[in-house]
């Protein structure tokens, strides 16, 4: 029997709660959460395989590896590519525990898997010269020019949010571990490209080296599911449809759109860089790559019902 397959790009949403603290044991609440609507898409007989976000998670670690390195020498921090390994790893390892246990709850025996990912970019790629990708936690505009002024932190105020640290966010070329996450595929969920993968680039050798950025896990969502050919891009965030003239009193919210409809909707700049924008670029890319199949962007709380045509915004090539 021939099962849909679906990439699933988790939002920050779906690992953190606002208002909560930024702990592990906060964090594994909201997990455990998360993963009881994951198992439910499971259930309904989709082949899945997920992709999660790391802002928050990698920026509070850089910031941990710099606090300890200023009090203590023999405590040196971490280059960024290794606290984003770090990231992957714990938030991987908490959705694997807990999405486990959420389908042997439907009795179900199903293997989870947490692969470490890397992701090779062009180290000319022009994201380098102009950071574009929030991290961290959200600052007062008093504490970013502190910041900035002295650490050389880029920050950027985020969509009405408050103020960010930045790094670069180049483009997704290719996922090193794609033969391991294919051959896994038919009988495993595999939790792959966390954070959007490690960024390495390749040397002349062949070789792989580390760099300093996040790649957006909506863009490498994609780039997974081009490449594993599934029939869903599902990318979850905090609303339940993609908006136009979004917290407007013209607000118009969007139920199924065209590549076209959806380039031009950028085009006239209504997705916010750090927000919107990046998700329905990812969705642009797959859809227009496989005609006949569809991205979805929606909220957790709606993905079966968007899964099975009853909500989300739907973008596809006609």
């Amino acid at each position: 029997m021939d099962f849909s397959k679906v990439v699933i790009a988790l939002g920050g949403n779906a690992l953190q709660e606002a208002g909560t603290p930024p702990t592990a044991e906060a964090q594994l609440d909201v997990v455990r959460r998360t993963c009881e609507k994951l198992a439910d898409i499971n259930f309904k007989g989709y082949e899945m395989a997920i992709v999660h976000g790391n802002g928050p998670q990698v920026g509070r670690i850089a910031l941990s590896q710099e606090t300890a390195s200023r009090i203590d020498d023999e405590l040196p921090a971490m280059p960024f590519d290794v606290c984003g390994s770090m990231s992957q790893g714990y938030i991987g390892y908490q959705i694997q525990q807990c999405l486990r246990d959420a389908i042997r709850n439907r009795n179900r025996n199903i293997p989870v898997v947490t692969i470490l990912t890397q992701v090779v970019v062009d180290e000319h790629d022009e994201a380098f010269k102009n950071p574009t990708k929030p991290i961290g936690p959200f600052y007062t505009e008093e504490e970013a020019k502190t910041l900035a002024s002295e650490k050389g932190c880029v920050m950027k105020e985020d969509a009405g949010r408050g103020w960010r640290r930045y790094v670069a966010s180049p483009i997704p070329r290719r996922i090193t571990e794609l033969d391991s996450i294919k051959r896994l595929w038919d009988s495993t969920i595999v939790i792959t490209a966390g954070g959007g993968g490690i960024p390495v680039i390749e040397n002349m050798d062949g070789s792989l080296s580390g760099v300093a950025a996040v790649i957006d896990k909506d863009l490498a969502a994609a780039l997974l599911a081009e490449d594993i050919q599934v029939d869903y891009l599902l990318i979850l965030t905090e609303v339940d449809k993609v908006c136009l003239n979004y917290k407007k009193p013209n607000q118009r919210d969007l139920d199924h759109i065209t590549v076209a409809e959806a380039v031009k909707y950028v085009r006239e700049g209504h997705f916010a860089p750090g927000s919107m924008l990046p998700k329905m670029m990812a969705a642009i890319k797959f859809a227009r790559r496989f005609p006949g199949k569809k991205a979805i962007i929606t909220s957790l709380d709606k993905a079966v019902d968007a899964l099975e045509g009853h909500a989300g915004t739907v973008i596809t090539m006609a």
